[in-house]
């Protein structure tokens, strides 16, 4: 299974960016799919995850800024950010998992993608 992010960028403070991630190989539609957040010297952080049939969770800092969804259709994922704050900047990985749970630690997760810069400035 191969992840290929697109998207990202640099913004102010309360814009928007929307995160793409798009598998090949694999049996897409049955994984479940997740976004973490990594900033410099520490460990990645759950941001939000999806099920199979569209089930979501979420970190509490993003709850009612972010959005995960996917098209199965074309086996993408997306995370729509919305008012975006600084301590949201960092580089974002989406991952694959190949069980149907949602599971907020990165070691649950398969398979992952090259990452994707995001710089929020104040």
């Amino acid at each position: 299974v191969q992840l290929v992010q697109s998207g990202g960028g640099l913004v102010q403070a309360g814009g928007s960016l929307r995160l793409s991630c798009a598998a090949s190989g694999g049996t897409f539609s049955r994984y479940t799919m997740g976004w973490f957040h990594q900033t410099p010297g520490l460990e990645r952080e759950f941001v939000a995850a999806i099920k199979y049939n569209e089930y979501t969770d979420y970190a509490e800092s993003v709850k009612g800024r972010f959005t995960i969804s996917r098209d199965n259709a074309k086996n993408t994922v997306y995370l729509q950010m919305n008012s975006l704050k600084p301590e949201d900047t960092g580089v974002y990985y989406c991952a694959a998992r190949i069980y149907s749970t949602i599971e907020t630690q990165g070691e649950s997760y398969h398979y992952w993608g090259q990452g994707t810069q995001v710089t929020v400035s104040s």
